[in-house]
């Protein structure tokens, strides 16, 4: 990876590619460090971050909750599935002007499309991790006369929950995908809106500053999740080794 920067720090500063296109990672650098120093990074990411959370914490929520129960109870699945398979498979991006037009262009808007964004993969990992526990579990809990929310507690929870995580994972990292398309579509600030300026006005070394902190967003996001998943289902972890 070192390799490579170098080579295109070579190859920019000799003028084998167009610096237009291709700055050299030095100006990019220190691009990096004057949006830091200017405290216009920290503006952009607390904004792009509340707008991600938010989306994130009540999608994903409602997918959890909705994925537990639909994956516990076939009646409950039978009657809500068809709705969730028509709805998926539409482009989250697609129904922005609709949710323009009912939440309006305020923060309310972006945070709405971004929990939708996350409702899906959260709901489907999580019912997928319900359905996939072995019966042989629930007959166990059975002989031993477990009510409901002994069965919840002991079985649904530590069974589903690597799925859970995953689904986490996925939500999280398409919070982020779908939180900068929404800024650069309707926000003057943010990550987003700082990379389509860039655009506009043609100054790449801000673009690839912007992109170098999403890209950094994303692995924290996957380092962190992936911490978590070790202590909360460390059996997994030790499956997989």
């Amino acid at each position: 990876m070192i390799g490579f920067f170098l080579i295109w720090e070579a190859a920019a500063r000799l003028g084998l590619v167009s610096s237009l296109f291709f700055p050299a990672p030095s100006v990019t650098l220190r691009t990096l460090g004057e949006y830091l120093i200017s405290g216009e990074l920290f503006t952009d990411l607390s904004l792009t971050l509340s707008r991600l959370l938010g989306g994130m914490l009540i999608g994903g929520g409602v997918g959890l909750a909705l994925g537990l129960l639909m994956g516990w109870s076939r009646k409950l699945r039978t009657v809500a599935d068809p709705l969730i398979a028509a709805i998926h498979p539409i482009p989250k991006i697609a129904i922005l002007p609709l949710i323009l037009i009912i939440f309006g262009i305020g923060e309310q808007s972006k945070i709405v499309l971004v929990a939708i964004a996350c409702f899906f993969p959260m709901f489907i990992n999580t019912m997928t991790g319900v359905r996939q526990i072995s019966p042989i579990y629930y007959e166990v809990a059975a002989n031993y006369e477990a009510n409901r929310r002994m069965i919840f507690r002991r079985i649904i929870i530590p069974g589903s929950l690597p799925m859970i995580l995953a689904g986490a994972r996925l939500a999280l990292n398409t919070a982020l995908v779908i939180t900068i398309a929404v800024e650069l579509l309707t926000a003057r600030e943010g990550l987003g809106a700082t990379i389509w300026l860039a655009w506009e006005t043609l100054r790449t070394e801000d673009l690839y500053a912007a992109l170098a902190i999403v890209a950094l967003l994303g692995i924290v996001f996957n380092w962190g999740l992936q911490v978590i998943a070790r202590r909360m289902a460390p059996w997994q972890s030790a499956a997989e080794s």
